[in-house]
């Protein structure tokens, strides 16, 4: 995630700005990305809706999941595909038409990212309302809630080092 757009859109794509660029914050999103197959836009939301105190049982993780794997499958992992392909020796073009071909499909893959995100912050006044978690609480539960409904399990420093940017007023 970059910068871009960073002016406008929703609290839920600001937060993610603001979270993204905090020290080790791209590093553990990555990982969990790669290693546990976790859309890094729907583990920024349930991040986002703890920081609010609002939990998120197993059938809401679902909708939220089952929402956003069309979208993600369809069109942000082809992205990614081609802008990590374009990283090493291209095919056919020379390797500078290459790098400026991968820029923009970068700027297009984090245009589709906002777009999911958008979409699932109009999605989050469907969701349960805060119910007086604390937002330190409710983060972490709602990481553990994500990790459940995919069937897996999180690394605890990855999901520690997310909460901990995630509520920086954390006591």
């Amino acid at each position: 995630m970059s910068a871009a757009g960073e002016g406008g859109g929703s609290p839920f794509w600001r937060f993610s700005l603001a979270t993204y660029r905090k020290p080790g914050v791209a590093e553990a999103c990555l990982a969990l990305q790669d290693g546990c197959s976790v859309d890094v836009n729907v583990l920024l939301f349930v991040l986002w809706l703890g920081t609010q105190g609002r939990r998120l049982d197993a059938q809401a993780t679902g909708l939220v999941l089952d929402q956003a794997v069309g979208w993600a499958r369809e069109v942000v992992v082809p992205l990614r595909g081609v802008r990590r392909r374009l990283k090493q020796d291209p095919p056919l073009v020379d390797t500078a038409a290459a790098q400026a071909f991968r820029s923009e499909v970068k700027r297009l893959e984090l245009e589709a990212e906002r777009l999911q995100q958008e979409a699932l912050f109009r999605l989050a006044g469907t969701l349960p309302s805060a119910d007086g978690a604390p937002p330190e609480a409710a983060a972490r539960a709602n990481v553990g809630m994500l990790a459940r409904v995919m069937g897996t399990a999180f690394p605890a420093a990855e999901v520690e080092r997310l909460v901990e940017a995630a509520v920086p007023e954390r006591a």
